[in-house]
């Protein structure tokens, strides 16, 4: 298997993952309440240390992030596998201290980290251009022949059966 090929069954194996991850999380158990529930009933958030472990897990990412190329850091196939460890990071550290996730204080901190390593990430208008004459031809008479040739086929159908009558 050449490294495309790899590429490609692992984009898909994530993509299932990702997506029974979801699924999960959209159980019909869950209810339908717009309230996040925080993971331990009676016992309050520390959020200062919940601010304290975020920044462990930024600094891991941020170490992380060091061996990857600059250039790289706008295309998510280079990165994947670290900001998904920093996001599993954040989640765990939230409940550890027994808070909700996400929550503002861990938002704030990822839009940080955005702001750091993603800030350059812009969108490139696309150019559209037109395909060469032969290519457009071609799309163009297609449809136009098939169309003729059902047509010649309903009359030479339908003459056919006039005459069997």
């Amino acid at each position: 298997m050449d490294s495309h090929e790899r590429m490609v069954v692992k984009l898909l194996v994530v993509w299932v993952l990702v997506n029974i991850w979801v699924m999960r999380g959209l159980s019909a158990t869950d209810g339908l309440s717009t309230k996040p529930n925080p993971p331990w009933p009676g016992k309050a958030c520390n959020e200062s240390r919940l601010q304290w472990e975020v920044e462990i897990c930024g600094e891991e990412f941020k170490q992380d992030m060091a061996h990857i190329n600059p250039q790289h850091w706008c295309n998510l196939t280079h990165f994947m596998s670290e900001y998904h460890l920093f996001t599993l990071c954040t989640e765990t550290k939230s409940h550890t201290v027994h808070c909700y996730w996400p929550n503002p204080l861990v938002e704030s901190y990822i839009i940080l980290v955005h702001k750091h390593f993603f800030s350059n990430c812009t969108m490139e208008h696309v150019v559209w251009v037109d395909p060469p004459d032969n290519t457009l031809t071609i799309l163009i008479f297609i449809p136009i022949f098939l169309t003729m040739a059902m047509i010649t086929l309903v009359v030479w159908c339908s003459k056919k059966s006039d005459i069997l009558d």
